[in-house]
């Protein structure tokens, strides 16, 4: 256990910043899987109202600093890839 003042602040703001981090990453997570979900389930409409949102969801999760700039950049392009496949695949 911290015996230190400035130690015992220490753990306060890690587990602040740590409940910060899982809160900004459960809630990519969640977007993200619901977004393929509706891809999943051929529900392109709705998968096209869903990817603004999960665009500013990763990209706020960013701007905080949970994700990485890669990491950000992958799971836009992942969704849509995904999205622009399966409209190739209704229209054929």
């Amino acid at each position: 256990m911290a015996i230190l003042k400035s130690s015992k602040k220490e753990l306060r703001k890690a587990e602040r910043r740590r409940l910060h981090n899982l809160f900004w990453k459960n809630k990519v997570k969640k977007i993200y899987k619901e977004f393929f979900n509706l891809i999943k389930d051929k529900k392109i409409a709705e998968a096209k109202e869903k990817l603004p949102l999960l665009q500013k969801i990763v990209d706020k999760a960013r701007k905080e600093g949970v994700l990485k700039k890669n990491k950000a950049s992958r799971l836009k392009s992942k969704a849509f890839l995904a999205l622009n496949a399966i409209e190739k695949e209704k229209k054929s």
